[in-house]
């Protein structure tokens, strides 16, 4: 194939040893040279296409650590109640939605926040029977631990008065014991026959494109089996333009250690990640795992107990398969810790937490010890700091705590979490660097101790996240030998304020050499 060189007139590498440049050469989807332009055109020779890309600045492709990315493309067809104000907001977009519907179909979507509607009521089914009394209705909220549903959803799925709350879930109840129609946790793992998508091949192209119009170029996604099976068809009719590193859920796990499925399988587009294990819940749900109670009460819940959590990370290590462990209280951070200390060393596995919220402050340098991949997602820190302030006020605590996490040499991994938050990387790095909301409150940032510099948000999300998957050798900087992913902005975040790199626009997405995306 013929050698193509994009040049434009400032190149952040990502590698320390050239961090600059302002042209790279591209030969069968891979950096061959990297430089000036009179250096890379002479390398190329004269045959060479010649590529002159838009914008302030290009870098190196944003890797999404964590986002669900079915979810996400489901969303896009869905009823979307976030940034409702109140119980009627939602319910006059549900309405609004169950006025569509076939009968029998099933309503979704979701990504509504109680903690913010005025007031700030706990929803039950007989608000959504009163807008939707013959479809079933089930509608995770903004963390998708909780899932509100109503009476017709209850019956098809068996939950009633006499069901017993699973382990690590609970079926909220009235005075009566009759559920109120809000699962939590394991509780909702009934539901999900019945909320897959019908063709969830055709909705995770869609995704694919809007997430390329974000400059992200790899992504790890944490959704189950059928997005599994839906990427590798559409990897096989050659319609994956994104590189996927697929998360193994835990109800998959036997199956998948049975087929033989490794970390790292397969090649650049497509590839084995980590088993994902739950071991507690989210702040917003009341569910996470704390030392001290929360304000109001409660410990939150223990999604996986400990002994479980050995046996799980033994079996993982010796099929050959890392694991990503979700962890938001200090307990359960603490105790993801112990399990992975127990196990021991896991060579050639690269073993992760999961948003790592809050952290117990000796847990920094142990989890830094460890060699434990940092996994956070920076807009969940500007989101929640009310929440946080309200419900762990006196805890003493490490709370999204980047700075410190880097201070101590643990790997940090930036990335989304979407649909529970916007997926572009912009706002990420603003938050990273401010610890701020957009509008800039609280002024001077939120424990603003541990901001980070643009340079380590933007490595965190691309460098960062490569080494979580183990993919430093071919992706997160550009540099000869890697794969030629790389995006074309309108703002150079290097030069311009935070407030700027948040209004940034991607003009061109390049992905292995080929222009996948453009700005019309």
């Amino acid at each position: 194939m013929s050698i193509t060189v994009f040049r434009t007139a400032v190149i952040h590498t990502g590698d320390e040893s050239r961090p600059r440049a302002q042209a790279v050469a591209v030969e069968n989807g891979q950096i061959v040279a990297i430089g000036s332009d009179s250096e890379v055109r002479a390398a190329a020779g004269p045959a060479a296409e010649l590529v002159d890309l838009p914008g302030a600045a290009v870098l190196p492709g944003i890797y999404d650590a964590h986002i669900h990315t079915a979810q996400y493309a489901q969303g896009l067809v869905t009823v979307d109640l976030g940034g409702t104000r109140s119980l009627a907001e939602a319910l006059a977009r549900v309405a609004d939605r169950a006025a569509r519907l076939r009968p029998g179909e099933w309503l979704l979507g979701g990504r509504w926040n109680s903690n913010v509607w005025d007031p700030p009521v706990q929803p039950d089914r007989y608000a959504l029977d009163a807008v939707c009394p013959d479809n079933p209705v089930a509608l995770p909220n903004i963390d998708a631990h909780t899932t509100w549903v109503n009476s017709a959803a209850l019956r098809i799925v068996g939950i009633d008065a006499a069901t017993p709350d699973p382990v690590g879930g609970q079926i909220v109840r009235d005075e009566r014991g009759e559920p109120t129609g809000i699962l939590r946790e394991n509780a909702t793992h009934p539901l999900r026959p019945y909320t897959a998508a019908d063709d969830l091949g055709a909705l995770l192209r869609t995704g694919q494109e809007k997430l390329l119009a974000l400059g992200i170029t790899s992504l790890h996604d944490i959704d189950g089996d059928d997005c599994w099976q839906a990427y590798r068809r559409l990897h096989a009719d050659g319609q994956l333009k994104i590189r996927v590193h697929k998360a193994i859920r835990l109800e998959h796990f036997e199956a998948a250690v049975a087929e033989g499925r490794r970390t790292g399988q397969g090649d650049d587009w497509l590839r084995t990640g980590p088993l994902k294990v739950f071991s507690d819940g989210a702040l917003g749900s009341h569910t996470c795992h704390t030392s001290a109670p929360m304000a109001g009460g409660g410990h939150g819940i223990e999604v996986v107990p400990y002994p479980d959590l050995v046996r799980i990370y033994r079996t993982a290590a010796e099929a050959g398969i890392a694991v990503a462990t979700h962890a938001i209280g200090d307990r359960a951070n603490h105790l993801v810790l112990d399990a992975y200390e127990e196990v021991g060393p896991t060579p050639g596995l690269r073993n992760r937490i999961e948003h790592a919220q809050h952290l117990r402050p000796a847990d920094v340098a142990r989890m830094a010890r460890l060699g434990i991949v940092a996994s956070m997602q920076p807009v969940h820190c500007t989101s929640d700091l009310d929440l946080v302030d309200d419900l762990l006020a006196g805890h003493d605590l490490a709370s999204y705590a980047w700075r410190g996490l880097l201070d101590a040499g643990a790997p940090l991994a930036f990335g989304s979490d979407a649909p529970v938050e916007d997926p572009n990387p912009f706002a990420a790095l603003y938050a990273a660097v401010t610890r701020t909301r957009p509008g800039g409150e609280p002024a001077g940032g939120w424990q603003p101790g541990q901001r980070i510099t643009m340079a380590e948000a933007v490595r965190a999300h691309t460098a960062g996240s490569a080494y979580a998957a183990g993919e430093e050798s071919r992706k997160g900087v550009l540099a000869p030998g890697m794969l030629a992913d790389f995006i074309a902005v309108d703002t150079d975040p290097y030069a311009e304020s935070p407030e700027a790199v948040l209004r940034t626009q991607v003009l061109t997405t390049v992905v292995g050499g080929t222009v996948a995306w453009e700005r019309s």
